[in-house]
């Protein structure tokens, strides 16, 4: 069976959704970003030396680890080309998919980070969130000529990954105000992958907790 390390509230939910999506089961490990236990027993360091999920662990002989999440959901969607979660490698669609991804880790996700973990000064909060802020606006302004999902109308790996990189009311950046964007969340919200994905998610959570109690 493959496996799949997640972490709490973290972009290892866009991998649990894209399985979820093609009803794959990896077996679900939690690790403890504080600290660094696994749910199982492994040691994470072992698992990923830079010691951030997600990492899946392929069924096959090679049982190969895969980090980095738009790396792993693309490998995903590729292995199910009839899903309609990615476009084919190579075309131009696939392309521009490839940019939206690179832009949500580079504008959105990794920007987040610094703000959750109060590193910055006043004046880097304040510019660092302007640069998030600016970035959603950049979806929102995507999704303003009524198109149901970032791509246009099919779900994809895009909408998976932004929307597990949403921190932001844990970084404190204000985009209530970007209506389209919001309107998309409360869709992806809705999607029973999504709901599937917190579930599981609370649920290796709370196990790994009682082992350690």
């Amino acid at each position: 069976m493959c496996k799949l390390y997640i972490a709490n509230q973290t972009c290892s939910q866009a991998v649990q959704i894209i399985a979820n999506e093609l009803g794959l089961t990896p077996e679900l490990i939690h690790y403890n970003v504080f600290d660094k236990s696994t749910s199982n027993g492994d040691d994470f360091g072992q698992v990923n030396p830079l010691g951030y999920v997600p990492v899946f662990v392929t069924d096959d002989a090679n049982a190969e680890k895969l980090s980095e999440t738009i790396v792993v959901i693309s490998y995903l969607a590729d292995q199910h080309p009839g899903s309609g979660l990615v476009p084919a490698p190579g075309t131009i669609e696939r392309v521009r998919i490839d940019q939206l991804l690179t832009f949500a880790a580079t504008e959105i996700a990794q920007k987040h980070i610094p703000l959750m973990r109060k590193l910055m000064t006043a004046e880097g909060t304040e510019w660092t969130r302007d640069k998030i802020v600016a970035a959603y606006a950049v979806l929102d302004q995507r999704l303003a000529d009524g198109r149901p999902w970032l791509n246009g109308d099919a779900f994809t790996v895009a909408d998976a990954y932004v929307w597990a990189t949403m921190w932001h009311e844990r970084s404190g950046a204000r985009i209530e105000h970007l209506a389209h964007l919001m309107a998309w969340k409360a869709r992806v919200d809705a999607r029973p992958s999504v709901r599937k994905a917190l579930e599981d998610e609370a649920d290796a959570v709370a196990l790994h907790e009682s082992l350690a109690a």
